[in-house]
């Protein structure tokens, strides 16, 4: 992919595969069978979605960062170098329609799990405006905390363990409904010491609902190092809540893709809930007002460790020397001929999905000229008959 040297990590600036990661890479496919099937059910089409996917995820950070050096916006909250833990899990779902009413599962993720919006079926549009406060932003405005249940994507929130709860209610709802669905949520490190989680978790565990829950193990809460708020490992709680669980490599796209799988799976198979650890890092500060002050507080040689794991470079490695052609669907010999129909075919999507940013971008922006948020609109939502509410919110499904 191309590379930017005024937003990206320096790690990630002159990014070249290095061998005994991008063997590793291989290995983790083949080291738990049960995942290893799955990965290899997935289709040329499939591949280059997650690919995809991880592109667009990483510039629409990109974007945020830009418009942050541009004065556009004060600071944003970005989820570099952890792509991967939440574009797999996401395609891991299912997303078609439940009874026309919108998509089978359910996400409800971190600010920084923003990749779970688009790829939910947001518009890029939307998420860019909740970033200006425009009225025609998901949250009309009101916060940058971007959702939209129309699209089954819940609203984070800054207090993220509460989310916790309110995940555990609708996968509740599912129960109850008799319905094959799963709802999913990302919590950070630092946010399991907050007791609506533990709370949220022995209930999932007791009532066995469909959730499956992602501990975001990215050695970092804020700007507190993990072994200043924790002790043990996270691969151990699933046994404490007496659930279901294991961990994914979250800089792997397929492993956390067919990690959540097989967990989707078990909940809609009533064996839920799951509770799965990814192993990933923060290529960042807590936002990007604050990088300098998390390369101080990190260990340099974790930001060189994580820094050769780039999700996007392994990955597209990985798909450039692997042995399906990316243009045919066909399987083939590798060879460099093959190599370079794959290169090409990364490249066409990575041209897509940038004029899919640019035309984001220009479209929030346009917004932010013609639509600013009103007065008058702070109570909308507040004190509303709930008549009014449901013929406000048929006319503008973003409200």
């Amino acid at each position: 992919m191309i590379r930017y040297p005024a937003f990206d990590p320096p790690e990630y600036i002159n990014w070249q595969a290095d061998t005994q990661v991008a063997e590793q890479f291989s290995r983790t496919i083949d080291e738990r069978p049960e995942r290893r099937d799955l990965i290899k059910q997935l289709s040329a089409a499939q591949l280059i979605a997650l690919y995809e996917g991880l592109l667009r995820n990483r510039l629409h950070d990109i974007a945020l960062k830009r418009w942050v050096k541009q004065g556009v916006i004060s600071k944003a909250w970005l989820g570099t170098g952890e792509e991967a833990a939440t574009i797999g899990p996401v395609h891991a779902l299912n997303r078609q329609p439940f009874n026309d009413a919108g998509p089978t599962d359910f996400v409800a993720p971190m600010i920084r799990n923003a990749g779970a919006c688009h790829e939910m079926g947001m518009p890029l549009a939307d998420m860019l405006r909740g970033y200006l406060g425009t009225a025609d932003s998901p949250t009309r405005g009101r916060d940058l905390h971007i959702g939209a249940f129309h699209h089954n994507v819940l609203t984070p929130i800054s207090h993220v363990g509460d989310v916790m709860a309110v995940t555990n209610g609708i996968a509740l709802a599912f129960k109850l409904r008799r319905q094959p669905r799963v709802a999913m949520t990302w919590i950070g490190d630092g946010s399991t010491k907050a007791g609506v989680f533990h709370e949220s978790m022995t209930l999932a565990a007791v009532e066995r609902l469909p959730i499956i829950v992602i501990i975001q193990d990215n050695k970092v809460a804020l700007g507190t190092r993990l072994d200043q708020h924790h002790r043990g490992n996270f691969a151990d709680w699933p046994d404490a809540y007496g659930v279901d669980g294991f961990t994914f490599d979250g800089n792997h796209v397929l492993d956390a893709y067919a990690a959540v799988k097989l967990a989707a799976e078990g909940c809609r198979q009533g064996r839920g809930p799951y509770l799965l650890v990814a192993k990933t890092f923060r290529m960042g500060g807590h936002a990007t007002h604050d990088e300098r002050e998390a390369r101080a507080t990190l260990d340099a040689q974790l930001f060189e460790f994580w820094g050769k794991r780039d999700p996007v470079g392994l990955f597209e490695n990985y798909l450039i020397e692997g042995a399906i052609d990316l243009l045919s669907g066909k399987r083939g010999r590798r060879n460099q001929s093959l190599r370079e129909r794959n290169a090409q075919a990364l490249q066409e999507t990575e041209q897509r999905v940038v004029a899919e940013i640019e035309q984001a971008e220009k479209a929030a922006l346009e917004s932010r000229a013609q639509r600013l948020l009103q007065g008058e609109s702070a109570a909308f939502g507040v004190y509303a008959e709930t008549s009014t509410v449901l013929e406000n919110s048929a006319a503008n499904p973003a409200a």
